[in-house]
């Protein structure tokens, strides 16, 4: 298996942080406490804060710095803190990454400019503007282009490269030879982590030194075993729990409320209460309940199978 040379502080598992509001919708600083310590006690090795899965275009330039604030003084100099900054605009982006360069993150992330489809050197000039505004710290590129509209490609890579401070990309493309290509142009310089948790065993084995994913927080101690399993070399182990890990998250996007308003129901059952989703996200409703009894039951199954060695 070929892999990058990566920088320790971009293996292994990390998830995609919640936005963690109180009980009538605003930013909670003690809830976004309780879930990076909870994280950080289940051995993960970071942390992706503000992204996707943080709600991040649903959230004010205040309340995403309010979240950073939150989840540094909790876990910040215990484990890798990668700080989405990127916003609607360059203005409030770099405002974003200032902020987090005070707060002594490991990176900065930025998916590409939305709405707008603009060209390359437009992009290499956003993503480069935002990393100047922290420029002590490690900047990492966020490919989504399912959910921005265009795409990394390698002459965007290889440009980006220029600056020093680019140590890394979160591929969420789906293919995973996107993966290999990145990892190939990157020439031991910088890491690749994979993005859509659906492949997380193929994405290692492409060559990813890590993951950052959406469902990591459900099921931690699942995705930590299948990365073990493939530094281990047991691929059909790996092979065999990314596919319980698929039909989990299926299950998990079987509901009326949206895929994030059932995780943070099953981390309220377990005592991590991290309130519900932001409209226009959709809450759960009543309806919801049994199919999110499934969700828990097929992750302790999972668990008892592959951590518990009770099949």
């Amino acid at each position: 298996m070929t892999n990058a040379t990566p920088d320790k502080k971009y293996l292994g598992v990390i998830p995609a942080f919640y936005a963690c509001y109180d009980d009538v919708g605003g930013v909670s600083p003690s809830r976004t406490q309780a879930l990076a310590r909870h994280l950080l006690a289940q051995g993960v090795q970071g942390l992706y804060v503000n992204g996707s899965s943080g709600e991040c275009i649903y959230l004010s330039v205040e309340e995403r710095k309010q979240i950073l604030d939150s989840v540094m003084e909790a876990v910040g100099g215990k484990m890798t803190i990668i700080a989405h900054v990127a916003a609607n605009s360059t203005r409030d982006s770099m405002e974003l990454a200032r902020h987090a360069e005070r707060l002594g993150v490991d990176a900065i992330a930025a998916i590409p400019p939305i709405y707008f489809r603009l060209p390359e050197h437009a992009i290499a000039k956003y993503w480069n503007d935002i990393s100047s505004a922290a420029p002590n710290t490690d900047f990492v590129i966020y490919n989504i282009p399912q959910l921005a509209g265009v795409a990394l490609t390698l002459p965007l890579l290889r440009e980006m490269m220029n600056n020093p401070r680019v140590k890394a990309v979160k591929n969420s493309s789906m293919p995973v030879y996107d993966i290999q290509q990145f990892v190939a142009a990157g020439e031991g310089r910088i890491s690749v982590l994979n993005g859509p948790d659906e492949q997380f065993v193929a994405g290692r084995l492409m060559g990813a030194s890590g993951g950052i994913g959406g469902t990591y927080a459900a099921m931690p101690g699942l995705f930590l075993k299948a990365d073990q399993l493939v530094a281990d070399g047991a691929f059909e182990q790996a092979q065999a729990l990314q596919f319980d890990i698929c039909r989990i998250i299926e299950a998990l996007c079987a509901c009326h409320g949206n895929m994030y308003a059932v995780i943070k129901e099953l981390l309220r059952r377990k005592g991590v209460h991290c309130g519900s989703v932001r409209a226009p996200l959709a809450p759960l409703v009543k309806d919801d309940m049994k199919q999110v009894d499934a969700c828990e039951k097929l992750i302790r199954e999972a668990e008892q199978k592959y951590l518990l060695g009770k099949a």
